[in-house]
């Protein structure tokens, strides 16, 4: 056994956030599917939203904010997060953060650049050219390997919440988690008083992500197994804009191409967005998204077409030196040709229910980032806002944790795999992954009707029981703990989906297509 004053689950912005945060008085184990710098955040392209200058006010980041959120917005959580803004890039930029500069003019913050993107009314991105997450976790990342107090546990996947309930009349509490050590090929018991889900978001239960593989919804499905409430798990932001090319997987062109003037067209060259909406381009990704998959069906395209090559040359490759060099290796020159985009599954708005000091529904567990759902994004989060969520609320759980004190560690039994053998037919787990991320792209997508959602929640309750059968006979393995975790969280999607009966945000429903009066929260409570 290992352990921990506090067990972080994931290497994202958020844990390494908590962690750097925690390590000064707390000893921090740090769990990571792979390797330290591997997974979301890294790969975020166009930056953080905060209001860092005179041109733009608090108020008017909150109403940006609550009108991409479709009304759902939670209205404490938002002003909470937009009011840190300002302090949590003033951290990432004495941490050292390379953010690009801009001496010159108005709008810029302490000489550094500030772009545009959808749904914002003002220039208030501010961002490492288009590959921020990148120099973000970089930068973080050098600070919690070389801390003396933050233990990195490499190439490890926690498989379960270890929780115990001392009497009916006491909450539920954790204490730490089995965690499957792939390359050891065993799991250890990790036990600490306070215990983090920082696992990210689901896009991998969807064919098409911008998502790398390990976002298979761990955090999500653990805390649901544990006994956590889930809210809005029918959000899920599909992002305009993935690049359409048989050997690019799942990279994403940054909002900010369009937050600096580019153009959505048709293979023909005809504009397209000015039609569906009258901010155009710069519409919320929902409205952008659904305007791509109308125009694709109704014209039987693969994709459609962004345009940034009018602009200079110099231009394109200072403010997107990595899309231009990534689809330049493709054969595509974005200084003189639009950019082949479809949508991809994006982002998770709903998760794990917190509160604003990142508590969940089981004492001494929290949950921080894409995992968790704090009612910032309400019904679609506006662009660059989640980087900005992860560094707010990883702070205030921090603070949460070190002002709170906790008893000593009961008997936790080590995990037992004595009466399991080891797995005969791997195809059964890679085939039921495959089944499952085609029908969630068929059925659960951008466009969803009730008989869609129904098949789709038939199929799942299947994949369950083969899996439920596999997971009792079979010792564990990195796929199949990712695979049961996917299928809960599909199954977590669906049912809310079917429960909400309008179109809101990111939920378009054929059968529901008119916006209620009343904007009400999807809430699953698991079966006690």
């Amino acid at each position: 056994m290992r352990a921990f004053d506090v067990l972080i689950i994931g290497s994202g912005l958020g844990g390494m956030t908590m962690a750097l945060h925690l390590a000064e008085s707390k000893k921090v184990g740090l769990v990571t599917k792979r390797m330290l710098r591997e997974g979301g955040s890294g790969l975020a392209q166009g930056g953080i939203a905060a209001v860092l200058n005179d041109a733009d006010s608090i108020e008017m980041h909150i109403r940006d904010t609550h009108i991409a959120g479709a009304g759902l917005c939670d209205t404490e959580a938002t002003r909470f997060i937009v009011e840190h803004s300002r302090a949590a890039i003033d951290w990432l930029i004495d941490l050292g953060v390379p953010f690009t500069r801009d001496e010159g003019s108005e709008t810029s913050y302490q000489g550094y650049h500030l772009t545009r993107e959808g749904g914002h009314s003002h220039r208030r991105i501010i961002h490492a050219a288009d590959a921020t997450g990148a120099a973000v976790i970089d930068t973080l990342a050098i600070k919690v390997a070389a801390h003396p107090n933050i233990t990195v546990l490499e190439e490890h996947v926690a498989l379960d919440l270890i929780t115990e309930r001392e009497n009916e009349q006491q909450p539920k509490r954790c204490w730490g988690a089995y965690v499957y050590d792939k390359q050891g090929d065993h799991v250890e018991t990790i036990l600490a008083p306070f215990t983090v889900l920082a696992t990210g978001g689901a896009g991998k239960v969807y064919l098409y992500t911008t998502n790398p593989d390990i976002s298979t919804g761990d955090g999500i499905a653990m805390g649901w197994r544990a006994g956590c409430r889930v809210e809005n798990m029918e959000f899920i932001q599909f992002h305009p804009t993935c690049l359409y090319h048989p050997h690019a997987k799942s990279f994403l062109i940054s909002e900010a191409v369009r937050g600096e003037g580019g153009l959505l067209r048709l293979p023909d060259g005809t504009r397209f967005m000015p039609k569906h909406d009258e901010r155009a381009e710069l519409a919320p990704r929902d409205v952008v998204a659904r305007a791509i998959d109308f125009e694709m069906k109704k014209g039987g395209f693969d994709c459609v077409y962004l345009d940034i090559s009018y602009k200079p040359d110099a231009f394109v490759k200072e403010h997107f030196p990595t899309i231009y060099q990534r689809c330049l290796e493709l054969g595509i020159d974005i200084t003189r040709e639009p950019i082949p985009v479809v949508p991809a599954a994006h982002y998770t708005c709903g998760g794990v229910v917190t509160d604003l000091e990142g508590r969940t529904d089981i004492a001494q567990l929290f949950a921080v980032g894409e995992v968790a759902c704090t009612g910032l994004h309400g019904a679609n989060r506006l662009a660059s806002n989640s980087l900005l969520e992860c560094l707010v609320l990883g702070k205030a759980a921090a603070e949460r944790i070190l002002a709170d004190t906790t008893g000593a560690l009961p008997n936790i039994p080590e995990w037992d795999e004595s009466q399991v053998d080891d797995a005969d037919e791997e195809v059964v787990i890679s085939h039921n992954w495959d089944e499952l991320r085609r029908f969630m792209w068929d059925y659960v997508g951008i466009v969803r009707t009730n008989k869609r959602l129904e098949r789709a929640l038939n199929r799942i309750r299947l994949l369950q029981g083969e899996i439920h059968d596999y997971y009792s006979n079979f010792r564990v393995s990195n796929d199949l703990i990712e695979l049961r975790n996917l299928v809960q969280t599909a199954e977590l999607i669906v049912r809310s989906a079917l429960a909400r009966k309008e179109s809101r945000g990111l939920h378009f429903s054929r059968d529901y297509p008119d916006l209620n009066s009343e904007a009400v929260s999807t809430i699953l409570t698991p079966p006690a």
